[in-house]
């Protein structure tokens, strides 16, 4: 065996291994044929000797691969029931040795958690994160009111720039794609009101089905749930490109309030935008409808405007219009949330925008059923 590069001894029933030269990847083939010689050498030990010595005195070089090998050649003895302890390392090559060491580590073995367990865990976590989130929402709207009241106090430091620049962007610039939604939307419900009532002879009905779910329903439910897509998501997006930039810290440091200057022009845009938008949007449909009755259903113009004026009331109206603003502060506020927690990362920027709009949509839902509740209840 090479004594120049490994060196196998035995004395007293004790296997002692002797490095010396340059232990590098020139040498690569020569170490790898030495190593498994010597572990060879250490089966051969009998079991009582279980120290193994690995003396590094006489290395002159050691290079990554040279502490590769060192390491292979320790874990190899371990595994095999000895106790290897590598003597005499030149302390220049410690750190290198060391960082091997750790890099080559065997993680622990994953213990698999019991399923139950963990669901209840998930659950847990889900039903925390549900309960911080309402709270964050409650705890925004408290500040925004605050806000809004102080702001009504002192109308002068209303910012009606921007909230006139965000309503021209929520409103205005929105309108071509609510009519557009809300169009193709009547005009499906009337087709298929159309094709089921037919049967039945009574496919007049179907002007009360559009008109009473449009105005009550459809037409401020969905033109909600446009609007957060559309725009809640650009807050947030806005919001905390703010948070990332350390926009809104700055403020704070000048004296101002985030709130005030960024989050109160937009929800009053909003709350502004949304009822008329609703609006738009359930004329949108409603002619949707009759353009379906009169060319697919053959029902006369006259027909569907008589059948349209004794199905609804201003009732129906009334209760879609009410619904809107509550809906419109429900995508500002949380869209306004989870703007503000965005942390330094795009990441992070992506997942509190898509749980903003989920978020908004979600709680409108709700929201509308509560409405509906309300509204039964009180004869409307």
């Amino acid at each position: 065996m090479s004594d120049r590069l490994l060196d196998a001894s035995v004395t007293d029933g004790r296997l002692a291994l002797a490095a010396a030269g340059s232990w590098t990847a020139d040498r690569a083939g020569e170490l790898e044929r030495l190593v498994e010689t010597a572990l060879r050498r250490a089966r051969g030990v009998p079991a009582e000797s279980r120290r193994v010595e690995i003396r590094m005195a006489g290395v002159e070089r050691l290079d990554t691969f040279g502490a590769w090998l060192l390491e292979r050649l320790v874990r190899s003895l371990d595994a095999s029931g000895r106790e290897a302890a590598v003597v005499d390392l030149p302390a220049r090559y410690r750190t290198l040795v060391d960082v091997v060491h750790t890099a080559n580590r065997t993680p622990p073995a994953r213990v698999r958690p019991n399923p139950i367990a963990e669901a209840l865990a998930r659950l847990g976590a889900t039903v925390v994160g549900l309960v911080r989130d309402l709270l964050l929402i409650v705890q925004m709207f408290g500040e925004l009111t605050l806000v809004a009241l102080r702001t009504a106090a002192m109308p002068w430091t209303f910012r009606l720039t921007s909230t006139v620049h965000h309503l021209d962007r929520v409103g205005w610039r929105a309108v071509p794609v609510i009519l557009l939604m809300t169009f193709l939307i009547g005009c499906i419900i009337a087709q298929q009101g159309l094709f089921h009532f037919r049967r039945f002879g009574v496919d007049t009905y179907v002007v009360d089905m559009v008109g009473i779910l449009v105005l009550r329903e459809i037409g401020v439910l969905m033109t909600a749930i446009m609007v957060a897509g559309r725009s809640g998501s650009a807050y947030t997006a806005e919001l905390g490109a703010m948070r990332m930039r350390e926009e809104t810290d700055a403020l704070r440091t000048m004296g101002f309030d985030p709130l005030e200057i960024l989050v109160l022009p937009r929800v009053a845009a909003l709350v502004i935008a949304l009822p008329a938008l609703s609006f738009i949007g359930s004329m949108a449909a409603l002619y949707g409808a009759f353009l379906v009755c009169w060319l697919y259903g053959g029902m006369s113009p006259d027909v569907f405007l008589s059948r349209l004026h004794d199905a609804i009331s201003l009732d129906d109206f009334a209760v879609g219009m009410i619904k809107a603003p509550f809906m419109a502060l429900v995508i500002g506020v949380v869209a306004s949330v989870e703007g503000l927690q965005v942390k330094g990362s795009t990441e992070s920027l992506g997942l509190h925008t898509t749980a903003s709009v989920v978020k908004s949509i979600f709680l409108m839902i709700g929201l509308d059923g509560l409405f509906a509740m309300f509204f039964a209840t009180i004869g409307m």
